[in-house]
């Protein structure tokens, strides 16, 4: 059965249409994962797990893009990763789900933290994938993470300016995020990466929802302070080839995770940033695994 792709209006952000997508009609039977996706990429990027049958008949998973990305869109024309947290909670109500399990892969870990630390009545269990709870500080960067000052500022500084309706972001530009991500991809997962960049990120309100995730991934808050008030169990996935934010960062920031029942980090040997696209096998496994011990 293929996948529904629909949107929801929601009041935050002076209202908001939030794109979500379904792997199958909604079975209240069964629990909810929530998908979360990376820096400018969408729902697309959970495609391997929306294809796998073991995963789609043990949850219901359901992938929320977070403002800037997809078809997510705001009345208000500024929004950080807290807005997109509050944002799903208010999908999550909309759609009539009480309580979800949330996945998500690098900017999405921290959004899912978000959620767990704003409703933790609603989030039972936290999936991290490739992800770091830091602000991009001098201390993750000594333990191995990317420099995500100089990588975003560059991007912050290009697209300042307004555009004609007739822009598109650069293919280079796409190619920089899949070259640091996946340490490349197929000419066909290109070119599917590449019309869909093109479809978001087009005329001068994209080229703004692309400065502005940018401007949230180089310029956020950490959560080292909040970590010890997370109250579910968190399951931390972390990939030895992921290019960005480093395995020691991941061994360092699961201990702060205090008071959870478990916080667990496991290490996948060979995995990239977008973990859940180099290593669908393995991340499809423990998520069955996760939601069935914590269900």
């Amino acid at each position: 059965m293929s996948k529904i792709e629909q949107t929801v209006e929601i009041p935050h952000l002076g209202g908001s249409t939030v794109g979500y997508t379904f792997a199958k009609p909604y079975d209240p039977a069964l629990p909810t994962l929530v998908l979360i996706n990376s820096y400018t990429t969408s729902a697309d990027l959970y495609r391997p797990q929306f294809a796998d049958p073991a995963l789609g008949s043990a949850v219901n998973l359901l992938a929320l893009e977070p403002y800037g990305h997809g078809r997510t869109r705001a009345t208000y024309p500024h929004f950080t990763f807290w807005d997109s947290a509050i944002a799903n909670l208010q999908v999550l109500e909309a759609l009539g789900i009480r309580e979800a399990f949330v996945l998500g892969t690098s900017q999405g870990g921290w959004v899912a933290v978000r959620m767990a630390l704003l409703a933790p009545d609603v989030v039972k269990g936290v999936m991290a994938l490739g992800t770091s709870m830091d602000y991009e500080s001098q201390r993750s960067r000594d333990l191995g993470c990317w420099d995500g000052v100089a990588f975003n500022t560059p991007i912050v500084d290009a697209f300042a300016e307004p555009v004609d309706e007739d822009w598109v972001v650069p293919d280079q530009f796409v190619d920089d995020v899949f070259d640091a991500a996946l340490g490349g991809i197929s000419a066909e997962e290109r070119e599917l990466w590449i019309a869909a960049y093109r479809a978001n990120y087009a005329g001068d309100a994209g080229r703004h929802r692309l400065r502005l995730s940018t401007v949230n991934l180089r310029d956020r808050d950490g959560l080292h302070g909040r970590l010890d008030e997370v109250r579910c169990p968190v399951l931390w996935l972390h990939g030895t080839a992921d290019q960005v934010y480093s395995v020691a960062n991941a061994q360092e920031e699961i201990g702060l995770f205090t008071h959870s029942p478990e916080a667990r980090l496991d290490i996948i040997d060979g995995g990239q940033h977008f973990l859940s696209a180099s290593h669908p096998k393995e991340v499809d496994a423990a998520a069955i695994d996760f939601v069935k011990r914590w269900a």
